[in-house]
C-alpha cells in the first residue's frame, strides 16, 4: 500500500453510508432481507514493553458494499496518542496508536457495523453496478504473497482451458479449489497466504488466508479482476451450519478472509471455497465426504453469496503499518505491535495480549 494513499484523521472516526441496493438473500432464508447490527470491541494489551510502544488495528471496513454499513469506529488510547489512517482503494481503515516509555500500552477500539446477507443470483444477468476501470486494474494487480506469473500463471491455463467466459473461469478456479485443497488445523491463524509456495511444494493445504487467496490469484492470473476481503466472524449461522459462525460473545479467534471475483454481467460475486473445505472438516460430526449433502449445499451456496454473521475489515495486502520500521505485512486481519525489540508476533498471547468481543444489538 502505497503511503500516499492515507487520508488521515484523528480522534474519533464514524461513517454514516446511504443505504445500498438490497441483494437477494440465500435461497432457503424465510427471513426477508434485513440488516443486523453488531457492535465488536477489540482490547489489546502489550504486556512486555521496556521503550515506546505502537500498535495497530484494523477497524471496520470504509466506504459503502452491498453487504456492510459502518456506522461508526470509536477507539482509545489511554496515555498514549491514537488516530485513525484511511486508504480508500482498499476499503483500509487503521487505528494506529503509539505510547510513551513507561505507560501501560493498552488500545481499545469499538466498531458498531450493520450487516445484510448478500447474495448475486448467477442465473439471472442484470446490468453490473458500474465499477471504476482503476478499480478492476487494481485488483489483477500481482502482489508478494500472490504473484500472477510463473506457477500461478500456469495452473490458472490449465485450471480454465475449457472456459470460455469469465463465469465459467471463475467456476472452474473455484471447484478446482474445492476438490484439491484442503483445511490443515495445524495452520497457525489463517495461515499465510503464499500461493507460489503452495503450488511449487504441492502442499495444498491451509486455512481461509490460504485457500481463498489462492482462489484470488489463479483469478487475477486468468484475468478476473479479484480481491480477498479480510475480516471476523461475529455471530452464529443461521443457515444450520455450526462450523460458519461463533459459540460465545468472545470472537478473539474468529477471524475469516473471504474472496469477491468480478464478472461482467453480475459485477462484484461474493464466493468462499475455503469454508466449504470448513465444512467438510469440521461440520459435526466431521471429515464430512466431499460428496455429503450438507458439504454439496455450502458448495453450491458459496460460489454466489454470504452468510453476514461477519463483518469486513479491508481489501488490503502488502500493508505499511503507519509509523513502523518493520516490513510491510501481508494483509491486515488481527492487532499489530512493535516494540524497542521489534514486530511483536500477533499469535503470541505471553508477549501480545488481545481480546475481541461481538454482540449483536
Amino acid at each position: 500500500m502505497n503511503r500516499r494513499d492515507f487520508l488521515r484523521s484523528a480522534g474519533i472516526a464514524s461513517a454514516s453510508l446511504a443505504l445500498p441496493e438490497t441483494r437477494r438473500l440465500f435461497a432457503e432464508s424465510a427471513k426477508p432481507d434485513h440488516w443486523r447490527t453488531f457492535e465488536v470491541t477489540t482490547r489489546v494489551e502489550v504486556l512486555t514493553s521496556r521503550a515506546a510502544t505502537r500498535v495497530w488495528l484494523p477497524a471496520a471496513l470504509i466506504g459503502e458494499t452491498p453487504f456492510q454499513r459502518t456506522l461508526a469506529n470509536r477507539f482509545h488510547a489511554e496515555g498514549g496518542v491514537a488516530k485513525m489512517v484511511e486508504s480508500k482503494t482498499d476499503a483500509l481503515g487503521i487505528v494506529a496508536a503509539e505510547f510513551p516509555a513507561g505507560v501501560k500500552p493498552v488500545l481499545t477500539l469499538t466498531s458498531r457495523i450493520a450487516t445484510m446477507n448478500y447474495s448475486v443470483d448467477l442465473a439471472a444477468p442484470a446490468k453490473a453496478p458500474k465499477v471504476a476501470p482503476t478499480e478492476l486494474r487494481y485488483c489483477l494487480r500481482p502482489t508478494t504473497l500472490l504473484p500472477t506469473n510463473g506457477i500461478v500463471k500456469t495452473t490458472a491455463d490449465e485450471i480454465t482451458s475449457g472456459a470460455h467466459t469469465d463465469i465459467e473461469k471463475a467456476r472452474a478456479i473455484y471447484d478446482w479449489i474445492v476438490d484439491n485443497t484442503f483445511r490443515d488445523p495445524k495452520t497457525r491463524g489463517c495461515g499465510v497466504g503464499d500461493i507460489r509456495f503452495m503450488l511449487e511444494s504441492r502442499d495444498l493445504g491451509g486455512k481461509c488466508a490460504d485457500l481463498n487467496a489462492l482462489f484470488v490469484g489463479l483469478a487475477r492470473a486468468s484475468g478476473l479482476p479479484a480481491r480477498d476481503v479480510y475480516g471476523i466472524r461475529v455471530g452464529k449461522s443461521e443457515f444450520g451450519y455450526k462450523s460458519l459462525g461463533t459459540s460465545s460473545a468472545n470472537v478473539t479467534k474468529a477471524q475469516h478472509c473471504r474472496a469477491e471475483v468480478y464478472l461482467t454481467a453480475y459485477g462484484w460475486v461474493p464466493i468462499d471455497p475455503a469454508d466449504v473445505r470448513k465444512v467438510v472438516l469440521e461440520e459435526p460430526p466431521g471429515n464430512r465426504a466431499i460428496g455429503d449433502d450438507m458439504v454439496k449445499k455450502a458448495r453450491a451456496r458459496l460460489f454466489g453469496s454470504w452468510e453476514m454473521n461477519w463483518i469486513a475489515y479491508n481489501f488490503a495486502q502488502d500493508v505499511v503499518l503507519p509509523g513502523s520500521s518493520g516490513a510491510p505485512v501481508g494483509f491486515l486481519m488481527y492487532p499489530q505491535a512493535e516494540t524497542a525489540d521489534g514486530r511483536l508476533d500477533c499469535l503470541d498471547p505471553d508477549n501480545f495480549k488481545y481480546e475481541i468481543t461481538s454482540e449483536e444489538l
